[in-house]
């Protein structure tokens, strides 16, 4: 195979990546794309491939021999019944964050790549990021020596136009914000600290959306939309303060990693700006993004060599592309992952992880904050990034 053929499940909000799949005279092209909106394939038809082949029904998209792959961009909870369903089909997975909405979902995905053969890839892009392979290469360098604590805030700015106008605000469908904004930051802490989260405490709430607006109102129609503070009349305009709402928009979390490692993590979807800010902090110094003004920052403590001398800060470079860059280069490394075989930066078991601490996390919250051990499974490879054997 030299040209990879795919096929893409779900053309909403996240298929702004599938352009950098397509491309025709490079290693890459998608054939064809299934979603529910036929507004949405008429899209796809008009922005990627006019002559691609186009369904409602995703078992046909499966069922052409003349694709190889697919690409999961479906809703989270239909994540595991897409995966599943591909995987039996023979093609190899690229899946959006979150793998599943449960650990057991994403254990019965992993179980079925491992009987299928193929190639099954989780669609982590902030791993992708300069800032995070940036802080990731200067941590593993050793300046700021072992790390002790991880400390993570999460302003979501516009967390109301996100993720509460439309399907993301009932728990039945996402389980909570935890996995759909959260397993990348779950996912973060494991990869640039090298230890997946042992045990976590959360304290959440419904601080601001919800309400007792009818599940059937829309912003358009609302008599309040010249005056609401959250008012939607784009893409995603479902009341945000209605009755079906049941994920928490304030969440605070600890976790104990391996290797005794303390980490916090801390989102709010009501906050005036959005960022990340990430502290790592190490017996020799510590290090700090400002994804606002795109810097890290290294600062050092006395240690007995020349590091002591001198603090470094780190200027971030623009890179093409949606994402800060990351887009182009993670759906790049599938396609290597696919024809060469080449190791992404990503891992079907990291994936897990992320929705079990997410999930430990929920429950946590809704049991009064209690501690709740992660179950790892029983699919940990035996060094990190480890792949079944495949057959392209």
């Amino acid at each position: 195979m030299t040209q990879l053929r795919m096929g893409i499940i779900g053309i909403g909000l996240r298929s702004n990546i599938v352009k950098y799949w397509h491309q025709p005279e490079g290693n890459s092209v998608v054939v064809g794309a299934a979603d529910i909106s036929v507004a949405a394939l008429d899209r796809f038809k008009q922005e990627i491939n006019e002559d691609g082949f186009v369904t409602t029904d995703y078992k046909e998209l499966l069922a052409r021999e003349d694709i190889d792959a697919v690409a999961i961009l479906s809703p989270d909870y239909l994540h595991e019944e897409h995966a599943i369903a591909a995987l039996r089909a023979g093609k190899h997975v690229y899946c959006e964050k979150p793998l599943a909405i449960t650990p057991e979902g994403c254990d019965r995905i992993l179980d079925e790549w491992k009987l299928s053969g193929k190639h099954l890839m989780i669609g982590f892009n902030m791993r992708y990021m300069s800032m995070y392979q940036t802080m990731k290469e200067i941590i593993d360098s050793g300046v700021i020596g072992d790390i002790k604590a991880v400390w993570v805030r999460h302003f979501v700015g516009l967390g109301g136009y996100y993720y509460y106008h439309d399907w993301h605000g009932a728990s039945k469908n996402t389980t909570s914000l935890l996995l759909q904004k959260a397993s990348h930051d779950f996912d973060v802490i494991h990869w640039l600290t090298g230890q997946y989260a042992k045990k976590v405490s959360a304290f959440g709430s419904l601080d601001y959306y919800g309400g007792d607006k009818p599940n059937d109102l829309y912003c358009p129609d609302c008599e309040l939309k010249d005056t609401c503070p959250d008012v939607s009349l784009t893409k995603l305009t479902q009341c945000a303060f209605r009755e079906e709402i049941d994920v928490e928009d304030n969440n605070m979390v600890i976790m104990e990693l391996e290797n005794g490692i303390k980490a916090s993590y801390m989102q709010c979807h009501f906050t005036p700006e959005y960022s990340r800010n990430y502290t790592f902090i190490g017996t020799k110094g510590r290090i700090e993004n400002d994804d606002i003004n795109d810097k890290v920052y290294v600062k050092t403590r006395k240690s007995g060599t020349w590091h002591e001398m001198s603090d470094i800060v780190y200027e971030m470079k623009q890179m093409p592309g949606t994402h800060s860059g990351a887009d182009p280069r993670i759906c790049a490394d599938f396609v290597n992952l696919v024809l060469y075989n080449k190791q992404p930066l990503t891992t079907p078991f990291a994936g897990r992880m992320s929705v079990a601490v997410g999930c430990a996390a929920t429950e946590s919250i809704r049991s009064g904050g209690k501690v709740i051990e992660i179950d790892q499974g029983n699919h940990r490879p035996i060094e990190e990034g480890q792949y079944a054997k495949v057959n392209v």
